[in-house]
């Protein structure tokens, strides 16, 4: 058993690490302060560490840290800050990249468009190179040359956003391997923020949450918007927390609230008799995250400068200067991104162009509440097998009665208010009382230090929130029939990992015989439904429209033939389950085996593995 156990957030704005003592009767939960680069030359501690990636100019000389003297990029505060002047050799929103299931994820594309000079890595690179920074930090201040006390000899629990498919969560995984952290277990980050909660408040949570309550997770941060329902029910008369629904990953954050309000600062440049190239607009937008952090805390000023680099031989002083109100502010964000709105609203969908540039697939409609009203209508019979619902399907939405929310834009209490508002009028309509709050977070750290928690609930000291998996599994087999010209054999989805199935849990053996192909190259594909509930394990349905499935990546594979032919179709049965860290491995048994112990293993993931 290691000495600490971590927690982890590789996010999307910033990452952060909490740990504690395992062994201690009452561990305490720290924050780890982040050794990095603040200014040029200059190191400093931070509880926050920027996830951000800077490619230094020849110019700039070596970035030194203390356990590496010849360092030649920036990850943190450094290269955030670096993002106003050279936005062009500045990494942002990895994460998103991460998931971004329309790219080669491991190709060295970002920053995008960057010039030939600059150093690209790909979006795992780049998270590898967060989390090596993490590590790093954590031997010089922690583990000081014991290798004992390495952070890949702790248990480390990583988070992710509850929305992940298994790709993304598997490429996570990858990233953290290569930071030498074998030990890791992933958390999803809504889990993580009540976790963090939960151990904020000790026993006297059970005043704040009742038995028949449903907790509605509003996680909004720098790239991505989350959400998740969790029921309190009760088990043998104790009060149980059960995840019964999550949302779809929505590109959808702070990124896009920097992107609007650095649209208002160019508007006032460009009345003022400024012309804005591209360029400028990327440095527009870091900039105004600044601001934007400025304008939304507690006692926040009345404005903000915003200054970015000018170009041209006619611009004295070689800089551009304007300043965001905080009523400006407030407007674009509050009624641009949480507008009022009613319970059959839905994200709204705009006709697309045929040709795009390669970029992130942001979410369309920028309403995050007109999201969460489609979230809590999709999931309106999340309820509906649980013993003492307190809502059927007959309900139009699944109405919580508590909210808590995460992310660093959900600091803004504004932005809170807003949603509890939305929930309010929705619950009103079925005549419920207004939502709950739990107060209380820290929404910079509270996913990290629930990760912690997690680890410590891992070893017995806490209350476990009963999950599984968020989504039913299911892979796609091929119906036998005769070949017509134009028309592709049927398709059905044999369910292989029914909704809930527990990490970790064993195998789920299908009593149905299918033919698997051996000795070629072939392709396993494989979909997901967050809303059908009902389906168990051998559930076979047809993949049409309105089977409510979503096709995930495929995985591209050669059975070993064993002495067979290539090509041949051989006898076998399908056993399934859900490893630890959170993706499907379906296995292959064949029914009459060629060798003792004969199995082929197909993970649903990208890492590159060949088939045992």
């Amino acid at each position: 058993m290691s000495r600490y156990v971590v927690g982890i957030d590789l996010g999307t704005t910033h990452s952060a690490l909490a740990y504690a003592e395992a062994g201690d009767e009452a561990p305490r939960i720290d924050v780890l302060p982040v050794t990095q680069l603040v200014a040029k030359g200059t190191l400093g501690e931070k509880a926050l560490l920027p996830s951000f990636h800077y490619a230094p100019h020849a110019s700039d000389g070596s970035m030194p840290l203390p356990w590496d003297d010849t360092r030649a990029h920036v990850v943190g505060e450094l290269a955030r800050a670096r993002g106003v002047e050279a936005p062009n050799r500045v990494i942002a929103s990895a994460k998103s990249w991460l998931s971004h299931a329309g790219i080669d994820r491991r190709s060295a594309i970002l920053p995008l468009g960057a010039a030939d000079d600059v150093e690209k890595v790909s979006p795992v690179e780049a998270s590898f190179r967060y989390l090596e920074h993490l590590a790093d930090a954590w031997e010089h201040a922690v583990a000081k040359g014991d290798p004992e006390l390495s952070l890949g000899k702790q248990e480390i629990v990583l988070t992710v956003p509850a929305s992940f498919d298994a790709a993304a969560r598997e490429l996570t995984v990858e990233a953290a391997y290569a930071a030498g952290l074998e030990n890791v277990t992933l958390l999803e980050e809504p889990q993580a923020a009540l976790y963090a909660w939960l151990a904020a408040r000790g026993d006297a949570w059970r005043k704040d949450i009742h038995v028949g309550d449903v907790l509605l997770v509003c996680d909004v941060g720098g790239g991505t918007t989350d959400f998740s329902a969790i029921y309190a029910g009760e088990s043998e008369g104790a009060l149980e927390l059960r995840r019964v629904a999550v949302g779809d990953h929505i590109l959808l954050g702070g990124d896009n609230m920097d992107l609007a309000l650095a649209h208002v600062a160019a508007q006032k440049l460009t009345a003022a008799g400024k012309e804005i190239d591209r360029q400028q607009h990327a440095q527009l937008s870091h900039a105004a995250r600044g601001a934007k952090e400025t304008l939304l805390g507690e006692g926040a000023p009345a404005s903000a400068p915003i200054a970015i680099a000018a170009r041209g031989s006619k611009l004295v002083g070689g800089t551009l200067r304007t300043e965001l109100l905080r009523a400006e502010v407030e407007t674009t964000l509050v009624e641009g991104f949480f507008p009022v709105v009613a319970s059959n609203a839905r994200p709204q969908v705009r006709a697309r162009v045929g040709l795009q540039q390669l970029g992130l697939p942001y979410a369309q409609d920028a309403a995050v509440t007109r999201h969460l009203a489609a979230f809590l209508s999709r999931q309106r019979g999340a309820l509906d097998a649980i013993e003492g619902r307190t809502e059927t399907s007959e309900s139009t939405m699944l109405l919580p009665q508590v909210v808590l929310f995460n992310g660093g834009v959900m600091k803004s209490p504004l932005l809170r208010a807003r949603v509890r508002a939305c929930l309010d009028a929705w619950r009103a309509e079925a005549g419920g009382a207004p939502v709950r709050e739990l107060d209380g977070a820290d929404l910079d750290l509270a996913v990290a230090r629930g990760a912690a928690a997690y680890a410590l609930v891992k070893r017995g000291k806490g209350l476990r929130i009963r999950g599984g998996t968020a989504r039913a599994y299911y892979v796609g087999i091929e119906g036998a029939a005769p070949a017509v010209p134009g028309i592709a054999p049927p398709l059905s989805a044999l369910c292989v990992a029914p909704f809930g199935l527990e990490e970790g849990s064993p195998p789920v053996e299908l009593a149905i015989e299918l033919g698997a192909v051996v000795g070629e190259r072939v392709s396993f594909r494989f979909f997901g439904s967050s809303t059908r509930r009902d389906d168990v394990a051998g559930t076979e349905i047809d993949v049409t429209p309105s089977a409510a499935l979503e096709e995930l990546s495929p995985v591209e594979v050669e059975l070993p033939a064993e002495g067979r032919l290539a090509g041949d179709v051989v006898p076998v049965r399908l056993a399934a389950s859900v490893t630890e860290v959170g993706t499907l491995l379906v296995e292959a048994v064949p029914t009459s085996p060629r060798v003792p112990g004969e199995r082929w293993k197909v993970e649903l993931g990208v890492r590159e593995s060949e088939p045992s």
